[in-house]
């Protein structure tokens, strides 16, 4: 009981649980294919390790019939790093009740030791690192301050999924909005990477309640290719607003369970849509290099050409590119309210003297 309630409360170090459908959301975005491999170096529990096992299974029902992809899934696919022993034993657990007999689920400071046999080892990296926590330049991985020198753990980790990913890899993680838009040095440099030096995808802007009661944190999912080339014509953004659930500290589900998710078994209406952007994301994301690039930066989601981004400090808010549109409203002329309130004055000192004449 006291080990199910550490994963109950967020822990010292800013980890707090990431709700499952946000995890599918990010695991059907990244689509992990048979021979991916597969890293998370702040897996917790191992939730984006087990939803990409059963992605896998679901969509590639032959992989376990392959002895080769078989031997893979269940012994080279699956690599998880943590600083707790107990969400170890939980996260080891969880992946051999979910069929995978022999995961790489162990102990590693992601952060803090240079693993050299690491870099570029993986061709798909899912995480939801901690978040605002800093470090000593003395205990912090000399590699990883090489490419961004800073003591913030959510830079840091952004850093670490460029060096631990394959040239065509690809990752899908969660970042607090302080990346996106930091005005430091670290912030800037770390920006400009992803954009001209590998190939930033999209920017998914999550509500603000996500992870209640833990946190109320903003953030968002960052999808990038690492090809150390850059390639980034322009970069998608999408406005999530809803994502199912309530966004208070009680998270109550706002439409029935075959409505809810990023793969509903029941397509949604306009007013579900509403309560629930997940479907609407993968759609829309799948069209990323088409039909979105014709979108006004009005609608919830469109695209930025990179020379835009460039053009601001690589600035990746998506408040930084998204155009409100205001309502144009007309009001009377000064003159005709002026008028309006005499008449009424007038209609009041009538009924005020009609009152008086009546008490007599």
């Amino acid at each position: 009981m006291n080990t199910l309630s550490k994963i109950a409360t967020a822990g010292q170090n800013g980890q707090f649980r990431t709700p499952r459908h946000v995890i599918r959301l990010m695991v059907e975005l990244t689509s992990p294919q048979p021979t991916d491999i597969i890293c998370d170096p702040a897996c917790g529990t191992a939730g984006f390790l087990v939803c990409a096992g059963e992605h896998l299974r679901e969509h590639h029902p032959n992989i376990l019939h392959d002895e080769k992809l078989k031997q893979h899934f269940h012994r080279g696919m699956f690599h998880g790093f943590d600083f707790d022993n107990t969400m170890l034993r939980i996260g080891s657990m969880n992946m051999l009740l979910h069929g995978v007999e022999n995961p790489d689920i162990r102990y590693r400071d992601s952060l803090a030791q240079d693993y050299a046999s690491d870099e570029e080892a993986y061709t798909l990296v899912l995480a939801n690192p901690p978040f605002a926590g800093s470090l000593d330049y003395e205990s912090t991985s000399k590699e990883l301050l090489k490419v961004v020198k800073t003591k913030k753990t959510e830079l840091l980790f952004v850093a670490l999924f460029m060096r631990l990913l394959k040239p065509g890899g690809r990752a899908a993680v969660i970042v607090p909005d302080g990346v996106l838009f930091g005005s430091s040095k670290a912030h800037k440099e770390l920006r400009r990477m992803l954009v001209e030096e590998q190939k930033l995808d999209a920017i998914v802007s999550l509500p603000g309640g996500v992870f209640k009661p833990y946190a109320g944190v903003s953030t968002a999912i960052l999808l990038f290719t690492k090809t150390n080339s850059g390639g980034t014509d322009h970069v998608w953004f999408y406005d999530m607003q809803a994502d199912g659930w309530s966004l208070d500290d009680k998270r109550s589900p706002l439409l029935s369970e075959d409505k809810l998710g990023p793969v509903p078994s029941t397509g949604l209406s306009e007013e579900e849509h509403a309560r629930n952007n997940l479907p609407d994301v993968l759609a829309r994301w799948q069209e990323r290099n088409s039909g979105e690039l014709k979108r006004e930066r009005t609608e919830q989601s469109f695209c930025v050409p990179k020379a835009d981004i460039a053009a601001q400090s690589y600035d990746l808010s998506l408040n930084r590119y998204k155009e409100v549109v205001h309502e144009e409203v007309e009001y009377r002329a000064p003159k005709e309210i002026l008028e309006s309130l005499a008449k009424l004055e007038a209609e009041i000192q009538q009924g005020m003297k009609e009152l008086e004449g009546m008490l007599g």
